[in-house]
């Protein structure tokens, strides 16, 4: 694991049990995000770590809802490139009392409860990752278990047809008029092209264009100014993003010097989503006269909290 989480509750709770065997990792979480989720995923993926099964219950939903982009984060994770691969994750929503107002991270090896920790994290990158300070305590795996299969009895799975019909999807702030309505302070907008007037020739949106690359990969140049600002979360965190074209997509800063957003379960998927949006085939070089055509050569990113943007690349935009 990478150092700045050697130390961390997060190594504690979610990766040093599997040194011992553990291979199953049920979480029963008043709050969670789907960049947690990612991020923990990617971890294991990139750590060599396969075989691992995570379900996730969430249940301040039962109460609050749960907002549409969270709900869409969760639904594409859940059915994600992960399943039957590396690592699988299902999530499920709290659907009816008692809730437990606890949050249970319970490790299991094959099907035999081995170690289970009771936290005031919940699991988000928010607490996990930055939070200093909080309670954890270890307890019986069984009686934890337990508690957890009571959960799943009045649980739903996030992409059942019927979920609606349960809980409470609720729009999201992340949306075109919210996100518009902004203070231009709580933005940033992102140069696609050099200061030639062009793309990188093998760097940005033509990343990929060297010997033996996928060439859809892609990332968005981020200056060092704005790397240091804060406005982005470091450390390989992950944000969820919601486009002005209602996707969402997953990214996170990375490289040295922190000088690339790019989309971290695959750097091929920026490349084909800003593709697709110039009308370009699939691995085409991209020409500052294809984002002239288009309309503009920047991206403009609003920020609604700590894991969640929304990302503004319309062609009416700024040019």
């Amino acid at each position: 694991m990478e150092s700045q989480y050697s130390e961390s509750i997060a190594k504690t709770i979610l990766f040093d049990p599997i040194s011992t065997g553990a291979n199953k990792l049920c979480i029963l979480s008043s709050h969670a995000t789907p960049s947690m989720v990612s991020w923990l995923l990617t971890t294991y993926e990139e750590q060599g770590i396969a075989g691992v099964s995570v379900e996730l219950i969430v249940e301040a939903v039962i109460d609050d809802g749960i907002d549409n982009i969270s709900h869409e984060g969760f639904k594409e994770l859940h059915a994600s490139r992960y399943l039957d691969e590396q690592c699988s994750f299902s999530c499920s929503y709290l659907f009816q009392p008692p809730i437990s107002k606890k949050n249970l991270f319970i490790w299991l090896q094959d099907d035999t409860p081995v170690q289970a920790f009771n936290c005031s994290y919940d699991f988000t990158q928010t607490s996990l990752l930055r939070k200093h300070g909080g309670s954890m305590t270890t307890r019986s795996a069984a009686y934890a278990y337990r508690l957890y299969e009571n959960a799943v009895n009045r649980s739903i799975f996030c992409n059942h047809s019927e979920v609606e019909d349960y809980i409470v999807i609720r729009s999201s702030t992340a949306s075109p008029a919210s996100a518009t309505a902004m203070s231009p302070d709580n933005c940033v907008h992102l140069s696609l092209i050099t200061r030639t007037g062009e793309p990188g020739k093998r760097s940005g949106l033509n990343w990929g264009q060297r010997n033996k690359r996928n060439k859809n990969e892609a990332y968005i140049p981020l200056p060092s100014r704005i790397a240091k600002s804060g406005f982005f979360p470091l450390n390989k965190q992950h944000f969820l993003v919601v486009t002005d074209d209602h996707h969402t997509l997953q990214l996170r800063v990375e490289q040295q010097n922190d000088k690339a957003i790019t989309t971290p379960a695959s750097n091929a998927q920026l490349g084909e989503y800003f593709r697709n949006r110039l009308g370009l085939a699939n691995g085409a070089y991209v020409h500052a006269s294809d984002l002239k055509a288009y309309g503009r050569t920047d991206v403009v990113f609003y920020k609604i909290d700590d894991e969640q943007y929304y990302m503004d690349f319309s062609s009416g935009g700024r040019r």
